[in-house]
């Protein structure tokens, strides 16, 4: 991650308003599930961004219009496929392609269109991991262990998720889940949330990511009461990059989240199987 000057990225701005509606489309596309609106969204926010900017729009540094532009590209892709959980072999393709291309795409736009490399995922990042960076990752097993039952089952939300019930579709849950673990983490992260926090504080660059990142998991599933999680755990994610330096380790953070949430749905589709595991059962 490029170091950015904290100075001249104010919390609030005239450019405010055009990033929240490009993140505002997020829920458009994936809470309301109203494409129209969506899109109407991020042609304001993007349209918007072009009229402040305009004759800068191409100038060196970084341009709102540009970044918010490779945001908005990415969302399009994402919301150009239904996000229900579904583990057939054209499903599977489906969220390949889509969610691959919503990473690509703006990568490449940003380094071989407009030059200006705004994108990147630094694996290692801030070097060797440090003692809390561990106790941490203990942590989060633990309180995924302690939370992440109590909310799939009573909530029933685990509905969201195909049947698993066979060694076959159990391995294609386990390989979905994770590949978009690390997902989440390119786009959300090392895509939305750098793009934004080269124009504004980091705080602010993280409340408009975390639009984008939970609205998109609700259509994936974690509804009900879900954002009580997934807000705090879009936050923290952001936070901890910064941090860190280190897709490496917020993708480790995410992978272990999501091997709770995998054994929770495979336990919740098959009462009895892991009973003796959690304290909470179907």
């Amino acid at each position: 991650m490029r170091p950015v000057v904290a100075a001249s990225r104010p919390s609030l701005s005239a450019g405010t308003a055009p990033a929240l509606l490009v993140c505002l489309a997020a829920p458009a596309f994936f809470v309301l599930l109203l494409p129209w609106l969506g899109w109407l969204l991020l042609a304001a926010g993007v349209g918007a961004a072009w009229l402040m900017e305009r004759g800068r729009v191409r100038a060196p540094g970084p341009s709102l219009t540009r970044d918010l532009s490779l945001i908005a590209l990415g969302m399009l892709i994402v919301s150009a496929i239904s996000l229900e959980a579904e583990l057939d072999d054209l499903s599977m393709l489906r969220f390949m392609l889509a969610l691959g291309g919503a990473v690509v795409v703006p990568y490449a736009v940003s380094r071989w269109v407009y030059r200006d490399r705004a994108i990147a995922f630094p694996w290692r990042g801030g070097g060797r991991w440090r003692g809390w960076q561990w106790a941490w990752l203990g942590a989060v097993l633990v309180l995924g262990w302690l939370i992440l039952p109590f909310y799939f089952i009573t909530s029933g939300v685990y509905l969201n998720w195909p049947v698993v019930d066979t060694p076959d579709l159990i391995g294609r849950l386990f390989i979905g889940v994770g590949a978009v673990g690390i997902w989440d983490e390119l786009f959300f992260i090392c895509t939305v949330f750098a793009l934004l926090r080269r124009h504004f504080a980091d705080a602010a660059a993280n409340v408009l990511q975390a639009i984008v990142f939970v609205s998109f998991l609700w259509e994936l599933g974690y509804r009900a009461w879900g954002p009580v999680l997934t807000i705090p755990f879009a936050l923290l994610q952001a936070v901890i990059f910064l941090k860190t330096r280190s897709l490496g380790y917020v993708v480790t953070v995410h992978l272990l989240f999501d091997a709770v949430v995998f054994a929770v749905l495979v336990h919740a589709h098959n009462p009895g199987l892991l009973d003796a595991v959690f304290l909470v059962s179907p």
